[in-house]
């Protein structure tokens, strides 16, 4: 049967009519609501429904968006509920032209109560007739019921201005240097010399024993990050290939390194679901032996480096994989937190996945999926104390991204970037193009803490993505994190002179700054810091 039977014949489909489909350049302002909830009743729908008019609740698999235009961004979401008892995880995918499916969301639907879809798509080229299906994890289409469904379009300047204003808000301050002379009067003329040195964002790479000894390889690193996670260098399979034979020194003399350089770093990982990455001895024990394992691995490595971390990935990829549960029973996970807790109580321990930000196809991965694992482990007495996103990308959905972190961001956790990094089924230049989309978004969020990206350089090659060579040329992908940290993302340097009120003011990111203030035979030198705040900070000087 052909398509536009089984919408039209089969199904009864709900048409959402389009008032317009373009945005115009003083359109609003990004709604960030989120709702990871269940609710009685749904709320009202974001930006009044944007473009979606005429809304009327109905039971179908799919509705129709007719006549959406090209070089468009568009944020959509709805309140949807199901039929039957059970809780369903699903997606919705936007069927384009040429009959390829582009997933735009996905939620955990429930028939009881409404649950929150966020997401969107980018449409390079108009859409005449965009039918929206509903499907559950198996592929297949699952009527659904809408209500408060919403699309709003942004054009690229729209939204790149949403993402400024809102770095401007989160990411810097105001900051103003009053300059007098020891009795309390204002000096004007003085020479105000104002250079970041610390940025509080922290933003890192993944490194790896090859950084050892190569100056070249820390000098082109600390010139960029003031944040690290060890690649592979603390995984069981490293520390402790055979029973009994646990080594640290390489991980020693890592963390000698980034202590050095006043680097924060992040622990990853205690352990990793995934059987590929266990060590052979681990998966040939069971019950009480394979427990005993489990806890000497705990207790020796965060013994062993207590308080050096600030977080630790306890169980890694535990939405996908699930060994140690398999072995020692749906607790272990729990175990796993709440040993980990007791080795270390100052290290924040968290959950960490790939898929969930980088695609809705997953659904393994959904924010529904994150969520109900977070909780069941905090309803076991574990305080989860952030969230990790993997960031593995191919072609990244900013819309997606964005109403992902919107939804995440409703738990009130540092969600930190783990490992972002571009496929390398891509050339190095749309890797650059693609990693410079993930960047802004991701930063430019306000629940964003950290960013890590996996990973700088290796001489035997990259997991994905290298930012540069081995002779530390950059690569695009390299040039783009250049530009971003170095250039647009950090104050730098300024200089200028107090005014007749004998003050100086300028926009600074958060961070650390060393200030020189000259008048005549006068000098003055000190450091302090912009710390987050709404208002002006003010800083004194006197001479």
């Amino acid at each position: 049967m052909e398509r536009q039977q089984l919408v039209f014949l089969t199904m009864f489909v709900l048409f959402l009519v389009i008032a317009s489909a373009s945005a115009t350049e003083d359109g609003p302002s990004y709604d960030y609501s989120g709702y990871i909830e269940c609710k009685n009743e749904p709320e009202d729908p974001l930006y009044n429904g944007g473009i979606i008019t005429n809304q009327n609740q109905s039971v179908s698999s799919s509705f129709m968006l007719p006549n959406l235009s090209g070089d468009t961004i568009y944020s959509f979401s709805s309140w949807v509920k199901i039929n039957g008892s059970n809780a369903t995880t699903i997606k919705a995918s936007l069927t384009l032209d040429n009959d390829t499916k582009m997933c735009i969301g996905n939620v955990v639907a429930k028939s009881e109560c409404w649950s929150f879809l966020k997401g969107g798509f980018v449409l390079d080229s108009p859409l005449d007739h965009g039918i929206v299906y509903f499907m559950d994890s198996n592929g297949n289409n699952i009527n659904v019921t809408l209500a408060s469904a919403s699309l709003q379009p942004f054009t690229h300047q729209q939204w790149q201005a949403d993402q400024e204003n809102t770095i401007n808000k989160e990411r810097k301050r105001a900051v103003t240097v009053h300059v007098s002379d020891v009795d309390g009067n204002m000096i004007e003329g003085a020479r105000v010399v104002v250079e970041q040195t610390n940025r509080d964002f922290l933003f890192g790479s993944a490194i790896s024993k090859t950084i050892l000894g190569n100056l070249p390889y820390q000098k082109w690193f600390l010139e960029r990050f003031n944040a690290a996670v060890f690649e592979n260098e603390l995984k069981w399979c490293d520390t402790e290939p055979e029973q009994g034979s646990v080594n640290y020194t390489i991980p020693d003399l890592m963390l000698d390194f980034v202590r050095a350089n006043q680097i924060t770093v992040r622990g990853h990982n205690i352990f990793w679901e995934d059987p590929t990455y266990i060590p052979s001895w681990v998966q040939n024990l069971t019950g009480g032996t394979l427990y005993s394992a489990v806890k000497s691995r705990i207790q020796s490595l965060m013994t062993h480096y207590k308080n050096q971390f600030v977080h630790w990935d306890v169980s890694n990829e535990m939405l996908h994989f699930e060994f140690y549960e398999q072995r020692l029973g749906q607790n272990a996970s729990l175990e796993m937190f709440q040993l980990a807790h007791e080795t270390d109580p100052l290290a924040l321990l968290f959950m960490n996945d790939f898929n969930v930000v980088e695609t809705c196809g997953d659904l393994n991965s959904s924010v529904g999926a994150y969520v109900a694992r977070m909780k069941e482990i905090e309803a076991g007495g574990v305080t989860m104390d952030g969230i990790g996103l993997e960031g593995h990308f191919t072609t990244p959905n900013p819309p997606l991204i964005r109403g992902v972190l919107d939804q995440l961001a409703t738990l009130q956790l540092p969600i930190w970037l783990t490992e972002v990094d571009i496929s390398n089924t891509l050339d190095k230049d749309t890797q650059g193009k693609y990693l410079e989309v993930v960047l802004r978004e991701v930063y430019s969020h306000p629940s964003v803490n950290g960013i890590m990206l996996w990973t700088a350089m290796d001489p035997e090659g990259c997991y994905q993505m290298c930012l540069t060579d081995p002779n530390f040329k950059n690569l695009p992908a390299g040039d783009v994190v250049h530009k971003l940290l170095l250039k647009e993302w950090s104050t730098g340097v300024v200089i200028g002179q107090s005014d007749e009120d004998g003050t100086f003011s300028f926009d600074g990111f958060l961070g650390e700054y060393m200030v020189n203030v000259d008048f005549g035979n006068r000098t003055y030198n000190s450091t302090f810091f912009i710390s987050k705040g709404d208002e002006t900070t003010h800083f004194s000087i006197q001479l």
